[in-house]
């Protein structure tokens, strides 16, 4: 069974975002072919979810990840982070064999 963590800062983010919006699942994930080293991550609203897609639940916020993206992303930790004037989602994944240098993209 696969698993993702999600943290207490992700989780009060996604749902900030949720509530901003008026609707919405939860947060969803997928990966897609992209950038120098091979994949990249894919975020979107969950406002409609297939049988296909696995969900995960934590803090009150769930994640639904793609089908094929399930093996990439197994073990990760979805965070939610500021640096500097930046805030982001972070994935700290395990599977990760190799990152760009700017970050966008990744090797499993």
């Amino acid at each position: 069974m696969a698993t993702l963590n999600i943290t207490p800062a992700a989780a009060q983010q996604i749902r900030h975002v949720l509530d901003e919006r008026g609707q919405g699942l939860g947060l969803r994930v997928s990966v897609k072919p992209s950038g120098c080293s091979g994949y990249s991550y894919v975020l979107d609203f969950a406002d409609t979810v297939s049988e296909e897609e696995v969900h995960f639940q934590e803090h009150g916020a769930s994640v639904y990840v793609a089908p094929d993206a399930v093996e990439m992303l197994n073990g990760s930790e979805v965070d939610y982070v500021s640096e500097g004037l930046n805030r982001f989602f972070r994935f700290n994944n395990p599977n990760v064999k190799d990152e760009c240098g700017c970050g966008e993209s990744f090797t499993v």
